[in-house]
């Protein structure tokens, strides 16, 4: 428990879901700028817990991800001196996260506004930013072997502000990040700030021994943060850790990005897909047409409805095997 810490924190900055935070018809509206202004603090609060705890912040903007700071990065100390009155650690963190944060949003334009959120990117680099710390270049002592202290390494954690909703097409990315995290053993903890719970991000806090919380009282954000997310993942043993009570383990289809209840598994490559194929799309195996016809008896009425008209309207072809290929 005496080991530093370190905690990387991804900021969802979605413009359009700031704006839909902060309207006034919300129970507990809430702004970007008061939304940095009570993550600021939580950080200060980090790096004021202990000297060596290391931080470093990610922000997740539409259609791409950006490192806002690093406290490992000298250039983030080659800032000019400010107000004397202001820790300095404390200082650098403010200033160096709004004004990229500042420059990343006025380089959007409107183009850009619609696009996807970058947050598998931001987590990825999380990812490899975590790795790098945990594993540095070994010292060389005076006789010239080299050592590496295992008792100065942080005890990693990433921590995700999310207020965007699910992104189906970044199950396959966020599920790999996840593995990494689990091999890493790396805790990701998920608070969910504006929207409707997101499956993907459960489903990360779950399988690496993190926390998902969704936000019902907006207004005590930075309360939050400090009782459930500032404890180091050490000291979370001794204390009660918000948990879960329900966890959605859906996945999403391979061939149509669809998040679905019943879903089908290639029993080769484990790809995923909402209803029977007679050709896995990602390993080409073929299945015999028995096989797909015991497994249409587990389709849902309304997938059966829609397979049919598809039939209907597009006859299937045969393939090279004489197994008639799916519709698309």
């Amino acid at each position: 428990m005496d080991q530093p810490s370190h905690i990387s924190v991804i900021l969802d900055l979605s413009p359009s879901q700031w704006h839909l935070s902060s309207l006034p018809q919300n129970p507990y509206p809430l702004s970007l700028k008061s939304f940095l202004a009570q993550v600021l603090a939580f950080l200060n609060l980090h790096i004021a817990s202990k000297h060596e705890n290391t931080l470093a912040i990610f922000g997740a903007f539409p259609g791409k991800s950006v490192m806002l700071y690093s406290s490992t990065d000298p250039a983030s100390d080659s800032s000019d001196s400010g107000s004397p009155n202001i820790y300095r650690p404390f200082e650098i963190v403010d200033s160096r996260v709004v004004t990229r944060i500042e420059e990343e949003l006025e380089s959007i334009d409107d183009s850009q506004e619609e696009a996807p959120i970058g947050l598998v990117g931001a987590l990825t680099k999380a990812l490899c930013y975590i790795n790098r710390i945990k594993h540095p270049t070994p010292s060389t002592q005076s006789n010239g072997t080299t050592v590496e202290d295992p008792a100065t390494l942080p005890d990693p954690r990433i921590l995700i502000l999310s207020v965007s909703p699910d992104l189906s097409t970044s199950y396959i990315p966020i599920m790999n990040s996840i593995f990494s995290a689990q091999k890493l053993k790396i805790i990701i903890d998920v608070c969910k700030i504006y929207g409707p719970d997101t499956v993907f991000l459960e489903q990360a806090a779950h399988l690496t021994g993190g926390s998902y919380v969704y936000l019902e009282r907006r207004d005590a954000l930075l309360q939050h943060l400090v009782m459930s997310h500032l404890p180091s993942p050490a000291l979370r043993k001794l204390m009660a850790v918000p948990t879960q009570d329900k966890i959605d383990f859906r996945a999403a289809c391979f061939c149509h990005k669809n998040i679905v209840d019943v879903g089908f598994v290639c029993s080769v490559c484990l790809s995923i897909f909402c209803r029977p194929v007679a050709v896995c799309t990602t390993c080409r195996t073929k299945f015999p047409m028995s096989t797909l016809r015991r497994l249409d008896a587990y389709l849902p009425r309304a997938a059966k409805q829609a397979n049919g008209t598809a039939k209907t309207s597009a006859p299937p072809t045969p393939t090279a095997t004489g197994l008639p290929s799916t519709p698309r």
